[in-house]
């Protein structure tokens, strides 16, 4: 453990005395080394141990030396680590007197599990911070010219998430209510089960030729976005092959896309990117990102 310290004996320069076990909840963004945060910058340079998922991103996780890091990551239907185990970590740890950043993608507190380990690491009395961090359903669509917010189009924005606990015995996400509210719906982590919350909608009345944008690996070098409509956006995916991470955007903001999209750069032309061979938002690939655009965020 560092015992590195500024003038003001904390060892950051942010007035909080990090000396002693102490964990950092840390949300890396949507991948983007560009738009990690200078505060979370600093805390992965200071930590003494990072647990980090698989979502900030490779640039991100390249950066961090290879014995400071701990592999917590999960992925639906592949290899995970149980949160039980990441919880229990953070604790030991922090009891061993160490300075650990608990590293997410996007931010910490939206589906990231942020509360959860906020309350295990409370009720065994230590002591931790958090770091927002620029969150993927926003940033996703922002780099894919769709403004999830727009005064023409939506008042109101619902983030849901697509992989709810699997021990729920049903789903808390009411389709019929988001339908009726007539703003953007964003879903997280929500590519495999496209084809059911669609049909929500649609059996709820939202109109099938409502807009909708899907955003793959938002601003990571290899982004791909494909739009629909939500009568056809099932085979929108199929026929681009757009995989996990990806946000889903619905409502007429999706639609703001085809009015910019000549003029964006990184565009991420996901039928363009296919037909050329190549990754899609390359513009900018030698500035290398990282990027989760289903948000690092993990329900």
């Amino acid at each position: 453990m560092s015992d590195e310290r500024d003038a003001t004996g904390d060892r950051g320069g942010d007035g909080i005395d990090r000396d002693g076990g102490f964990v950092s909840l840390v949300g890396s963004g949507p991948g983007d080394p560009e738009l990690l945060t200078v505060k979370a910058r600093r805390l992965l340079d200071e930590a003494d141990v990072v647990l980090h998922d698989k979502l900030p991103g490779p640039e991100i996780l390249g950066s961090i030396p290879d014995e400071k890091r701990e592999d917590v990551g999960k992925r639906a239907g592949g290899e995970r680590t149980s949160q039980e185990y990441t919880n229990d970590r953070l604790v030991e740890l922090a009891e061993a007197g160490e300075h650990v950043v608990r590293l997410k993608g996007g931010d910490p507190f939206v589906f990231g599990r942020g509360g959860e380990e906020a309350e295990h690491l409370a009720a065994h009395g230590v002591p931790f911070e958090v770091i927002p961090g620029v969150t993927s359903p926003i940033a996703a669509p922002g780099v894919a010219g769709i403004p999830v917010t727009h005064r023409d189009h939506a008042s109101s924005v619902s983030f849901v998430t697509g992989h709810e606990d699997p021990t729920k015995d049903e789903s808390a996400v009411d389709w019929d209510a988001l339908a009726a509210t007539g703003g953007t719906i964003v879903v997280l982590m929500g590519v495999g089960k496209l084809p059911l919350y669609t049909g929500e909608l649609l059996d709820a009345g939202m109109a099938p030729g409502t807009p909708v944008a899907l955003v793959e690996r938002g601003t990571w070098p290899d982004m791909r976005v494909a739009t629909g409509t939500l009568a056809d956006i099932v085979d929108v995916r199929d026929d681009a092959g757009i995989e996990p991470p990806a946000i889903t955007v619905i409502g007429e903001v999706a639609g703001a896309r085809d009015r910019v999209v000549e003029l964006l750069r990184g565009r991420g032309d996901a039928e363009a990117a296919a037909n050329a061979g190549v990754d899609s938002g390359d513009e900018r690939a030698g500035d290398a990102d990282g990027a989760a655009g289903a948000g690092g965020e993990d329900a």
